[in-house]
This record gives structure tokens, C-alpha cells and sequence, in this order.
């Protein structure tokens, strides 16, 4: 069951909600903040980039030192606060320079935070990786609660009380993290591989590739799909129905995770998640005035990312030591999140002027396409450790 969480799951859980609660407050909203300050879409679009291009370096920084020094809930909680600290500065900045550094300060320390606690849930999970959708499914709770919540919230408030919005959800992420306690160490085993001679193995490379593929499939999805619906006609209740579906499977598939892992091997799992990938894009770009496509196109986001990120994060678990997981979650973050996000907004942003809707999600197919082709043919069926 996952509701059936020990305290020390339930620790996890919370800073999951409330770390995707922020998400679900800033990321669709804080860009309405930046307008009514009079900034340009060029400028709006720089300051939003500083997300994505933090999360190229800052976490494998953190990764790095939070391995070596044995202690990740201390590096988690020092992000906490001075990610904290960086937001803060929005409420004193109001020109692009400012604005720039703040964001630029928030965005380093934040990017610390997940890939950390990754391996602290899964060190707490204990071998039992099949039950990381049951603590994670709570982030995606978070996350659809804040989006619903504050959306009706800046209906009736000004525009600036986001800002306080998001410096207390900021707050809440710093008290759930001082309840996280570091993981068991691992049991005593011979030295395991050099974490760069392990990082060269050819599955290694495949999944990094692959999982960086889908999110640069995600990319017109992320940027364009509110746009691409109201352009099809389609009200922005109905759009923020749709959003919420999406999550709703997503939620779906991260509480059955036990049973398609015990079900289906690691690899089956992803290669699955790629092909709904093509199924769901080509969906998106040449179906849109179907609601009932649209719905379905949503439910694959269950299977296109929850069960994507899932799958990778357990089979990263299999192969690396807790510590290296610090270093190897950050990495895995970095190339897909970071470094495929980046690829998958600037190809969409500049492929939906020139090209149009369709041939950009069609885009988007192409890469999940790729990436089934990485997985398919670079995993093996039977993932063994490299620990």
C-alpha cells in the first residue's frame, strides 16, 4: 500500500510535497511576476533559463562534495536555507541585473536538493527500490495541489504576493529537510569500480543518453502545449484539466511501480515509457482537436515520465554503491533535466515559428524515438551491479 510508510519514509515524503509544491507555485507562474515588472519576453526567457542551466553543473558540485564528505541530508539542508536566502533577494530587485543574480543565486544552491535526497530515499528504501514511486508519488501530489491552489489564489491577489507564496513554501522545504537523517552505509564489500571508469560502461552510457533524449522529447510539450490548446480553441479550464490529468497518471503509475517492476524487467519498463513517447507527441502535434486524444495523450504522461524517471533511478540504484549515488543521481539529473531540457526548449522554441505545431511535436517524437533505440539495443535485459 502507499499510504503504508514508516516515519522515516514519511520524512521523505514531506520534503517531496512540499519541494514540488514550490515547483508547482514558481515554474507556471513566476514568469506573470517578471512580466508585470515590465520585462521583455527575451529577458523573461533568460532569467527562466538560469533554472535549467544550473542544473548542467551545480548538482554534480554538490554530488561530489556531499559523497566525500558522508553527510548528504547536511548538504540538502545548507540548500534549504540558502536557496532561501537566494529567492529572498526578488523581494529588494526589480531591474535585470538583480533579478539575474538572484535567480542565478537561488537557482545554484536549489539544484543541490533533488538528486540528493534521491539517494537518501533510496539508501532508506533499503533494496527495495520498487517502493520509490510510493514516497515520490507525493512530490507529484504537491505539485498539482499548488498549481490548482495559487492559480485561484492570483484570480484574487496581486501579482507580487507570489513572492510570498514561494518564500514560504521555500520555508517548508527547509523544515522538512531538517528532519532527513543520512542513509546506512553500505555493508562492507570489496572497493567498488571508479565511479569515472563505471560512468564509460556502455549501459551507463545508454540510459544517460537516452533519459536525456526524453526530456529533450518533453521540451515542446513543456513550452508550447498551453499555447498549442488555445490555439486549437480550447478554454483554460479545460487546458488546466488536462495539466492535472497528466499528473493524476503520473501519481497513478508511481503507486503501481511495485507491480510493474515485479512484472516487467527495468529495461521492458523504459522501453515501454519511450514508445508511449512517440505514441503521446505525434498525438499532441496532429490531434489536438480531439479532446478525448488529448486525454489519452495525457494519461501517457504516467507512463512517459513517471514510469521513465522511475525506472532510470531504480536501475542507477542497482548499478552504483550509496556512495557514489550523491555523484551518479546528480549526473543522471545534469544530462536529462538539465542538459535535455535545455535542447528540448531551444529546438522547440525555435522549430514552432518556422515549422509550426505539428512538425514540432513531431520533433519531440523524434527524440523519444531515439532515445528507444539507445535503451533498446544499450540496456541489457538483466541489469547487473557494477558495485
Amino acid at each position: 500500500m502507499p499510504f503504508a510508510l514508516s516515519a522515516i519514509h514519511w520524512r521523505q515524503s514531506a520534503w517531496y510535497f512540499c519541494y514540488f509544491a514550490f515547483v508547482g507555485a514558481f515554474a507556471p507562474y513566476f514568469t506573470l511576476y517578471l512580466q508585470s515588472l515590465g520585462l521583455s519576453a527575451a529577458a523573461i526567457g533568460t532569467l527562466m533559463s538560469l533554472m535549467l542551466a544550473m542544473r548542467l553543473v551545480a548538482p554534480n558540485v554538490w554530488g561530489w562534495l556531499a559523497d566525500h564528505l558522508g553527510h548528504k541530508a547536511l548538504i540538502v539542508r545548507a540548500s534549504a536555507v540558502l536557496s532561501a536566502a537566494g529567492f529572498a533577494l526578488f523581494f529588494f530587485v526589480r531591474d535585470f541585473r538583480g533579478l539575474f543574480a538572484a535567480m542565478a543565486a537561488m537557482a545554484f544552491f536549489w539544484s543541490a536538493a533533488l538528486p540528493l535526497v534521491e539517494a537518501l530515499t533510496l539508501a532508506r528504501l533499503e533494496g527495495s527500490a520498487e517502493r520509490y514511486g510510493h514516497v515520490r508519488l507525493w512530490g507529484s501530489v504537491g505539485f498539482i495541489l499548488a498549481v490548482l491552489s495559487v492559480g485561484a489564489l492570483l484570480d484574487r491577489m496581486p501579482i507580487r504576493s507570489l513572492l510570498w507564496v514561494n518564500i514560504g513554501l521555500l520555508a517548508t522545504i527547509g523544515l522538512c529537510a531538517w528532519l532527513l537523517v543520512d542513509g546506512p552505509a553500505d555493508a562492507p564489500r570489496r572497493q567498488p569500480e571508479p565511479l569515472r571508469q563505471a560512468l564509460l560502461r556502455r549501459p551507463v552510457l545508454a540510459l544517460l543518453a537516452a533519459c536525456l533524449l526524453m526530456s529533450a522529447a518533453h521540451g515542446p510539450f513543456y513550452v508550447f502545449f498551453s499555447i498549442h490548446l488555445v490555439n486549437h480553441g480550447y478554454d483554460k479550464t479545460t487546458v488546466g484539466a488536462l495539466w492535472s490529468l497528466g499528473v493524476v497518471a503520473e501519481i497513478a503509475v508511481f503507486v503501481g511501480m511495485p507491480r510493474l517492476m515485479r512484472a516487467w524487467s527495468l529495461r521492458s519498463i523504459l522501453v515501454a515509457s519511450f514508445a508511449a513517447a512517440v505514441l503521446r507527441f505525434l498525438l499532441i502535434g496532429w490531434a489536438a482537436d480531439a479532446v478525448i486524444l488529448m486525454a489519452l495523450a495525457q494519461l501517457l504522461h504516467g507512463a512517459t515520465f513517471g514510469a521513465n524517471h522511475a525506472g532510470a533511478v531504480a536501475m542507477l540504484n542497482r548499478w552504483f554503491p550509496a556512495s557514489q549515488q550523491g555523484r551518479v543521481q546528480a549526473l543522471y539529473g545534469s544530462a536529462s533535466f538539465g542538459a535535455g531540457g535545455m535542447i528540448g526548449n531551444l529546438v522547440s522554441g525555435a522549430a514552432w515559428e518556422s515549422l509550426g505545431a505539428g512538425p514540432t511535436f513531431t520533433l519531440g517524437a523524434g527524440f523519444a524515438l531515439g532515445g528507444l533505440l539507445l535503451a533498446w539495443r544499450g540496456l541489457p535485459s538483466a541489469a547487473p551491479t557494477m558495485r
